[in-house]
């Protein structure tokens, strides 16, 4: 029975692929899997999913990457979605690597989004990168949601790890991580405490090292490699 904490199943990238996916995630026996809408222009497709599999958590955000695409009633439309289907929050977060980085904007976004997963007591999953510090203050400054926030991909350092779970976090191991050259990612979440330790895949990105891939996949319009689903179990093994 495994778990998916985090994927994009409802990327274009895989829909050519849809049907071979969920009969490879049956196979594995992957139980359930939470796919992350990142703006408004994907949570129908992570909706019709959710209703087309039950192995679907839906879950729906504003990823910082997209806040500048943000209509003026966002919010209600991802209250819209919330309603339809039980789902989660996210993929929120703080993210100062990417180029020229909207960060008034980000917060603002990331703010209203975590105060609707306290308010409604929904899981929240969170990307972050290059911002721990500030996204440490919010989360302990904020309302949380008492069930808890996933820090997917974890990349921050091993010592804010304890901090973070004295909050209320969850911490997603990706594939990804299994590289070689990420032996410091993969130290910190040696120090994870094993109840809060989960799986991901984040397909169809952050894919494996070529020699673990279980599942290889390629994008039909570029070719080029992309993660999938089904290579969950490789992460767990």
């Amino acid at each position: 029975r495994l778990y998916d904490a985090h994927n994009h199943l409802q990327d274009e990238r895989l829909r050519a692929h849809r049907g071979e996916i969920l009969r490879a995630l049956e196979r594995e026996g992957v139980e359930r899997m939470v796919v992350n809408g990142s703006c408004e222009s994907d949570w129908a497709g992570v909706l019709e999913l959710a209703n087309l599999s039950a192995r679907v958590v839906p879950s729906f955000g504003y990823h910082p990457w997209y806040v500048r695409e943000r209509t003026a009633d966002w919010l209600e439309k991802l209250k819209g979605y919330l309603d339809q289907v039980p789902s989660a929050v996210g993929e929120i977060g703080l993210d100062r690597w990417i180029k020229d980085p909207d960060v008034p904007d980000q917060e603002e976004v990331f703010v209203a989004q975590l105060r609707l997963a306290a308010e409604r007591n929904l899981p929240v999953s969170i990307h972050c990168l290059r911002a721990w510090g500030r996204m440490f203050e919010l989360l302990r400054s904020e309302p949380r949601p008492a069930c808890g926030f996933l820090l997917h991909s974890y990349g921050g350092p091993v010592e804010m790890v304890a901090p973070l779970a004295s909050l209320g976090a969850y911490f997603s191991f990706p594939g990804y991580y299994l590289h070689e050259r990420k032996v410091r990612q993969r130290e910190s979440f040696r120090s994870v405490p094993a109840d809060r330790l989960l799986l991901e895949t984040d397909a169809p990105d952050q894919p494996l090292p070529a020699e673990l891939i279980r599942y290889p996949l390629a994008d039909d319009e570029q070719g080029k490699p992309v993660n999938h689903p089904a290579n969950i179990g490789v992460i767990y093994e």
